[in-house]
Formats: C-alpha cells, sequence, structure tokens
C-alpha cells in the first residue's frame, strides 16, 4: 500500500493505492464521514492485477479541511474526484463506491460519461433524491445547520476508547473492529488523546437538491455497467437513511430500463457496512463485475 497526496489550493487530497501502477485503474470512493480505509479490508481479496485507489474526500480522513467559510457539497466531492483522476492521469476507469462514495460515483459517471468503464455501488443507489416538496426545507436545512456549526470551537478531546465508543454509537452496523479500522485513519493525536480528523462542517449532510425524476433523466447519460449490490440489513431496510425503500425501488427500476443488460443487481446478507464487516460476502460478485470484458462502446 502506498500513500498518494494530490496538491489542491486549499491544501490536499490524500489517497492510499493497491497494485500494480499499469493495472487496469479502480477508484475507490467511501461514504459520509468516512475515510479511505473503509476498504482496507475488500482490497485485498479483489483481483490484484487492478490498480485501487481510494481517495479521502475534502475534509475526510488525511484530505486538507476546505477555507473558513466554505461549505462541502455533493457536487464538490464530485470535484474532488475530477482533481484526482486529472492528477493521476487516468482516461478510463472503473469506480467502486460505498454509500455517499457511490452518490459521489454515480453523479461523476453521469457527468463525465466517457470516462467511467465500470460503477460497482455498494450499499448505494447511485443517486440521493429529495422529495420535490422538501427541497426548499432541504436547502434552508443546510444554510442553518452550517449557521451553528460555524462558530469556532476547540475540537472534543477523546481518549482512543472514547473516540471509538462514540464511532460504534453513532454507527451501529459497524463492529468494534471495522471502526478501529476507520479511526486509524480518521483520528490523530493530540496532548490528552485523540481528536477526530475531519472538518465539522462535513456532518452537514449536503445533498445535490435533485428530485427522483431528475435523478432517472441524467441518469440516461451513463455509459459505464452498472453492478448494485444491496446489503438487506442496510440502506433497503434503513427508513431512516433519507433514502426509502420505494425511493430505492424507483432508482433501481430506472437502471433496469435505462441500462438494461449493463445492469446487474446483487442482494448479500449483511448491514451498511458488510464490505468492511464481512467482505468477503462481497468481494466475488466485485471480482465478477471487475473481470468481465467491457462492452465494446464503452472503451475508447
Amino acid at each position: 500500500m502506498t500513500e498518494l497526496r494530490f496538491a489542491v489550493p486549499w491544501g490536499q487530497l490524500a489517497a492510499k493505492a493497491w497494485g500494480p501502477q499499469e493495472g487496469r485503474p479502480v477508484l475507490c470512493l467511501h461514504g459520509w464521514l468516512d475515510n479511505a480505509n473503509t476498504f482496507d479490508r475488500l482490497i485485498p481479496l479483489l483481483p490484484q492485477a487492478c490498480h485501487y485507489v481510494a481517495l479521502d474526500f475534502s475534509g475526510h480522513g488525511m484530505s486538507s479541511h476546505r477555507p473558513p467559510g466554505v461549505r462541502y457539497e455533493h457536487l464538490d466531492y464530485v470535484t474532488d474526484v475530477h482533481r484526482a483522476v486529472t492528477a493521476l492521469g487516468w482516461r478510463k476507469f472503473s469506480i467502486l463506491g460505498h454509500s455517499m462514495g457511490g452518490v459521489i460515483g454515480g453523479m461523476f459517471a453521469c457527468v463525465f460519461p466517457e470516462t467511467v468503464r465500470q460503477l460497482i455501488l455498494l450499499d448505494s443507489y447511485g443517486f440521493f433524491p429529495i422529495a420535490s416538496g422538501t427541497i426548499l426545507g432541504h436547502l434552508k436545512k443546510i444554510i442553518t445547520h452550517y449557521a451553528r456549526i460555524e462558530v469556532p470551537s476547540t475540537p472534543k478531546v477523546y481518549t482512543p476508547e472514547g473516540a471509538l465508543q462514540r464511532l460504534l454509537e453513532a454507527n451501529s452496523a459497524l463492529s468494534t473492529d471495522s471502526g478501529k479500522v476507520l479511526l486509524e485513519r480518521g483520528t490523530k493525536e493530540v496532548p490528552g488523546g485523540v481528536i477526530y480528523s475531519r472538518d465539522i462542517r462535513i456532518t452537514v449532510n449536503n445533498a445535490a437538491p435533485l428530485s427522483v425524476e431528475q435523478c432517472l433523466l441524467i441518469m440516461k447519460s451513463m455509459r459505464a455497467d452498472v453492478q448494485v449490490i444491496i446489503a438487506n440489513e442496510g440502506l433497503l431496510a434503513d427508513r431512516k437513511s433519507g433514502i426509502n425503500t420505494d425511493v430505492g425501488k424507483d432508482l433501481l427500476r430506472g437502471f433496469t430500463e435505462t441500462m438494461k443488460e449493463r445492469f446487474q443487481l446483487t442482494m448479500v446478507d449483511g448491514d451498511h457496512f458488510v464490505h468492511l464487516n464481512d467482505p468477503e460476502k462481497v468481494a466475488g460478485v466485485i471480482t465478477n463485475h471487475l473481470l468481465k470484458e467491457p462492452p465494446v462502446h464503452s472503451q475508447l
């Protein structure tokens, strides 16, 4: 494994890489509030001939925080992806995205369809639609939340055990060992203990205000083969996630009708962090998809 850094105007985007540089490139995108370590247990089970780069989105993991007064929006994370793949010199690659990382991957595959060979979504529908009647309320919530958290404050210092307990309380799907893996990259030592390294501003779930209908429309621009892996105890079963089962079914139906033979859906036993808690449950599906030859029309 190799640590990578990409220069940006406010500092750096951090990433980690596995596998030969000449291998087929795969960009790995983590979920909301997580970091690149979310793939630590999965990637060793995947084809070793591929070259994997797991990115820390800005404000997450070891990546720099954005300047004061700047918000974090999903489109900004799409820009993070564009900066990273430009720095890497990748013209065509696959995306493996968990949760929010799948949403960012889905948006990128729509905006830059000629660059994405395969889109593999781990407990993610590839989009995060907002109900049409709640978009104004969504925007108001974002603005007022930022106003509250932008007041300067001293980060809370935890013992390592306390930081782990806080993480597990906020993420009931995480196993203790998986929590430790994320905190290896998600905390930093300070006098008296550790603090979370992420920017407090990323706690605002700042999704693009797209309706289901808009998501289904822009989905049509994708050229990638799409593999969706849904955990039976993950998003599909979680009505508190912001994407309930009805919306999820609408998006999956959209993939089926739009992609036809380019779309595959696989259900697995597990929770939202199945790729980290029990990576062997999804490794085979991902491997089969990565090794599948893309259709001729999707190649440069």
